[in-house]
């Protein structure tokens, strides 16, 4: 077990995403009418209100939206500083995800991050753990 702050994997509305990151994916619920993204999940489509979302894996990569260096540490689990990314990922229009980085990372709006999957082990049940970590894969006008 993981002595790092680990999530709920068994929650009816998120399971799904941490069900394909213990694969090694990438997964958000997706529309089987009009193809959209909804992310955070919900029980219907965001975009023409369909209900029967399926998960669907995404790319495991995409741009710096926004971000922050956090300079206080406020949990010793968590050491300062660290970045905290905001990733719009690729082909998922309005889908975004956050990100931590380690120390102060050096990234701008063109800024292309991957995520691979950290395994963090078991619950109490049994159930696997993994969490998307990001790195930065390019930066600047290279990522274009």
């Amino acid at each position: 077990m993981s002595t790092r702050l680990i999530p709920t994997v068994v929650d009816p509305a998120s399971r799904g995403f941490f069900a394909a990151a213990a694969e090694g994916r990438l997964a958000v619920l997706t529309c089987p009418r009009c193809g959209g993204h909804t992310h955070l999940p919900r029980p219907r489509c965001v975009h023409c209100g369909e209900g029967g979302l399926q998960w669907r894996e995404v790319p495991p990569r995409g741009r710096a939206r926004s971000w922050t260096v956090v300079e206080h540490q406020v949990h010793p689990w968590f050491p300062a500083p660290y970045t905290v990314v905001v990733i719009d990922i690729d082909d998922s229009p309005g889908v975004r995800l956050i990100g931590y980085l380690p120390d102060r990372a050096e990234i701008d709006e063109n800024t292309v991050l991957e995520a691979d999957f950290e395994d963090l082990g078991e619950d109490a049940e049994g159930n696997r753990i993994a969490l998307p970590r990001w790195r930065v894969q390019s930066r600047g006008d290279s990522a274009n």
